[in-house]
């Protein structure tokens, strides 16, 4: 059987409550109900998606959340998109191992936009890689395989909005790029599992929050897009499946790990022209802030305890795990911080370490998920403070035009304008992610992330 994967990110019980989406919802009466999803913690993308795909969780697969900090480099890296960064086989290589076992040809693959997306053995590949001009400016693009589809897609799509999939003018357009590429795929390689991504909740979600009315249009925005594409593929004989990652809860509050670090004078910074840095060399503990969860990085164990202390003092701090906890929980990684926290109901953490915002580094304000240390919500926001937003940007990119550097200062450092969040384990809650689809009769009301691996086995091999 063939089988397509739509990952409708942050999809949850409490979307289906707006009753905005009748293709969705007359799609799971169909398939018979919802199953919960379980993530593995912390319930973030780049996490969620190895343990769907090895069957493995963040303790054998290594992806212990969307980034994590180098010890030998001394560098946090957020968004690496190697393959070979998760450490255990994947759905694709155990089709190929069993079908080489029954003497059966090998299952193609397409992985449409899932996450650690280059350098994959699966058949075919896109995933967005902008062009870094040495001049400073960020182009519109993305990375294929077989090399020859990114000239086709891009011919036949436009270039890959890249300013339309994430940052404050993220919106439908990168979710329908990605849906035509999906059916270009078919059309061209008619793989027996394809994987599909469609991100355009993440957006309003996190800026409005699950239970503002504004998510409604959006809501239907991205229930006609999975209507046309579910039809497309039921057309052609094609299994569909539905999942989400994580569902996005409402929050009200942001945390700062590294200011309370920074306070129990475990934290370094370096001044460069009247900015702080984050030195992480230098510092005796850290936090690498993913969404509503954070490792916390301790150089020596003999401050192990402090940095517990001045982290559980924290009114959005619920729980600080060590790693003997991990340990003994399975999930526990080289990559893993010395001590793991989990965000309070209705918190998030944010990762700045600066208490002036006149002293935040240059980046703050851009956005630039590689150079941050931590993931940042407030990209997705465009500065209230610019009085003339679009003439502003205007200004900027003619100043790069002419080739002079200009910093694109467009992002807010005002915590409370995000609204939802996720990286908790939702189980019981509206904001619980979700698996439809046929065939799913014999799965538990609730499944853990990691199930989807023996399912999409089991459906690919009938």
């Amino acid at each position: 059987m063939r089988v397509a994967v739509l990952n409708l990110v942050g999809l949850s019980p409490s979307v289906f409550a707006r009753r905005k989406s009748p293709a969705l919802q007359e799609f799971v009466r169909r398939s018979g109900g919802l199953h919960a999803v379980i993530p593995d913690f912390p319930a973030v993308t780049c996490t969620v998606q190895a343990s769907m795909l090895t069957g493995r969780g963040p303790g054998q697969h290594g992806i212990v959340g969307n980034g994590w900090y180098d010890r030998d480099l001394a560098e946090v890296h957020f968004w690496k998109q190697s393959n070979a960064l998760v450490q255990a086989p994947k759905v694709w290589d155990t089709l190929r191992a069993r079908a080489a076992e029954l003497g059966r040809p090998a299952p193609t693959v397409a992985n449409t936009f899932w996450w650690f997306n280059m350098n994959s053995s699966v058949d075919v590949a896109v995933t967005p890689r902008p062009q870094y001009r040495a001049d400073g400016r960020k182009v519109p693009d993305c990375w294929t395989h077989p090399p020859d589809l990114r000239d086709r897609l891009q011919g036949e799509l436009g270039a890959f909005p890249l300013f339309r999939f994430w940052g404050p003018g993220a919106d439908i357009r990168s979710t329908d790029w990605i849906a035509a590429a999906a059916r270009r795929i078919e059309d061209l390689h008619r793989p027996d599992l394809q994987l599909v991504y469609l991100p355009h909740l993440d957006y309003c979600l996190q800026k409005f929050g699950p239970d503002d009315a504004r998510v409604d249009p959006e809501i239907r925005e991205l229930d006609r897009v999975f209507d046309q594409l579910e039809r497309f593929f039921r057309d052609r004989g094609v299994r569909v499946l539905v999942v989400s990652e994580y569902g996005i809860a409402p929050v009200r509050d942001a945390c700062m790990p590294n200011v309370a670090l920074r306070r129990a004078g475990l934290l370094a910074v370096r001044a460069e022209d009247g900015r702080e840095l984050l030195d992480t060399s230098e510092s005796r503990a850290f936090a690498v802030c993913d969404h509503q969860a954070a490792h916390v990085y301790v150089r020596r164990p003999e401050d192990v305890p402090a940095a517990r202390a001045a982290l559980e003092a924290e009114a959005g701090v619920e729980r600080v795990i060590d790693l003997g906890e991990l340990r003994a929980a399975g999930t526990a990684h080289s990559r893993s911080g010395e001590l793991t926290l989990v965000a309070r109901s209705g918190w998030w953490f944010a990762y700045p370490w600066w208490v002036d915002p006149a002293r935040a580094p240059d980046y703050a304000r851009t956005v630039d998920i590689h150079r941050k240390p931590g993931y940042d919500p407030l990209e997705l926001f465009m500065d209230p403070g610019i009085r003339m937003p679009a003439a502003y940007m205007a200004r900027q990119l003619a100043l790069r035009r002419i080739g002079m550097r200009a910093l694109l200062e467009v992002v807010p450092l005002d915590c409370s304008l995000v609204r939802g969040s996720h990286g908790r384990i939702e189980t019981g809650t509206p904001y619980a992610p979700v698996l439809v689809g046929e065939g799913l009769d014999h799965l538990d009301q609730s499944v853990p992330a990691s199930a989807l691996h023996d399912v999409l086995v089991g459906l690919c091999e009938r």
